[in-house]
Formats: C-alpha cells, structure tokens, sequence
C-alpha cells in the first residue's frame, strides 16, 4: 500500500528574498572588509624608501636646499653661504667644514682615482672642521663642476645620501613607530644637523612625548620633534629662518597626512611648491 506524501509547504517569497538579500549584504561587507585591511595593510608597509616617497622626499628637501624641485640637476651645486661649514655642496648640501664632503670626494676617489678632485683631498682633510678655503678657491670650484659630469661622482653622491643621512633616518624612524611623514621629517634633520645634532633633537623630543613604539601618539610625537628642531635651528644665524619646517613639515601635519601623500603644497623662504600627484622617479 503506497503512503501519500504530503505536499511541500509553499515558500514565501518574501522571506526567501530577504534572506538572499542579507547574504548579499554580508558578502559585500566581508568584501569591503578584505579590501580596506589589504588596503591599510600596503599602506602601512609603504615607507621612505619606496621610490615615489623617496622622490617627494627629494623634492620637498632641495625645495629648502636649493630653491627647487629638479633634485637630480643639483650635483654641480657649490657654493660658501655663510654658516661657517665652508663650501656647501651637491645634492644634500655636503660641507668641507664638518666631513661630509671629505668623505664624499674619499669615496669617488676609491671608485674613480684618476677624477678631477682627488687632487684636492689634502686640501680638504687641512680644512676639515673649520671654514677655511685654503688650497681650493675657485680651482676647486671648477673641478666640482667637472666631476659632477661623471657618472660616478653623482653615484658617489647618491651613495653618500643613503650611507650617511637617509638610512640611518629611515631606520631610527621605523625603530619609532613613525609612519612615512615622520621618516621624511627624520631624513631632513639628519641631513641639517648631522648624526650628533639629530640625537639631540630626538632626545629633547623624547622628553617632551612617548614615540608611537613607545605607545604614544604619532602628530603629537612628531609635533614635540619638531619643536625641538626649531630651537637647534635657532641656534645658528644661517638656519634660523625656519620656514622648512613651519610652513612646509607642520603643514604636512597639521593636515594629517602621515602618509605623505600628493596632493602637497607648502612653502620655504617664502616661495611655494606644489607636487599635485605621484611624481616620476629619478632617484
């Protein structure tokens, strides 16, 4: 004897299509969800040294040394501007008063002995660490201006960008927690002060707020830094327009931009700058 079945209920329509709706709604946000942790996941692994963040770095920092964007056309750069170093020159302002510079023409002279300035490194080990110009003058002049044709002098001042200033900024900037503004901030006081005036900088900034590794915040880390900065800069007459950092640095800031993201705009000595978008690397 064969047993009826029943018939199944009938479905609602309604209910099945808000069900479907909801598992629409849940894969979008598990969606979104993905997308915004990988986007803030790259963003955080983003840092000074990708090449679009090194340009802008560049850019802003010779917008303060030489009044310009176009960093890569600096390597002739030389001149004696008053602040009793000597001989300011190439990319990032290397001194024959406080060894940079010396350093600089000691390791063109390694990769390229026969350059047009290793005829002066007696000269420049005589005057290291005063602002003398004895036994350069305008020879020495026109030797830089002939070695910064060479290939391997302007690799020899790219080398001496990372070796001396940009690495060991990014590496203490990471060491803090800081994000890519903060590297660049970082970057621009070693290349200013150098590695003894920079730790004191960072010590007074110490004093006055915890860096983010230390569980403080970032904007108000970084705005005790750069009060800090802002009294060494004072200190000495050449440096003590301020303006790179007031109205250039603090504008970053102040705008929250960590990230040191285009859009930029700011001002130094008065002149304003802009980068509108990603700039192309030539680093």
């Amino acid at each position: 004897m064969s047993i009826p079945i029943s018939p199944s209920p009938m479905r609602d329509p309604r209910r099945t299509a808000a069900i479907i709706a909801s598992l629409i709604v849940v894969a979008l946000a598990v969606a979104v969800g993905i997308i915004w942790m990988t986007g803030r996941a790259a963003s955080a692994s983003v840092t000074l040294r990708d090449p679009v963040k090194r340009e802008i770095a560049m850019e802003i920092m010779t917008s303060a040394e030489n009044s310009a964007l176009d960093w890569y056309n600096r390597y002739d750069y030389l001149e004696d501007i008053g602040d009793d170093r000597g001989y300011t020159g190439g990319l990032v302002g290397f001194t024959s008063g406080t060894h940079d510079m010396l350093m600089l023409v000691e390791r063109y002279t390694d990769a390229s002995p026969e350059n047009p300035l290793a005829p002066f490194l007696p000269a420049l080990r005589a005057v290291d660490g005063s602002a003398s110009h004895e036994g350069l003058g305008e020879s020495f002049e026109d030797a830089w201006a002939s070695a910064a044709e060479d290939p391997a002098f302007r690799q020899a001042q790219r080398d001496e960008v990372d070796r001396l200033y940009f690495e060991p900024a990014v590496v203490q900037a990471l060491a803090d927690g800081l994000g890519v503004l903060g590297q660049f901030i970082y970057f621009d006081a070693m290349v200013m002060h150098g590695d003894s005036g920079f730790a004191e900088i960072r010590a007074r900034a110490r004093d006055a707020a915890h860096d983010p590794a230390e569980g403080g915040g970032e904007v108000a880390y970084l705005e005790a830094f750069l009060d800090a900065r802002v009294v060494a800069m004072k200190q000495e007459e050449a440096h003590e327009d301020t303006s790179r950092v007031d109205t250039a640095q603090r504008e970053f800031l102040a705008a929250g931009n960590l990230a040191l993201d285009p859009p930029l705009r700011w001002a130094v000595y008065g002149d304003a700058y802009e980068i509108d978008g990603d700039p192309t690397p030539r680093w």
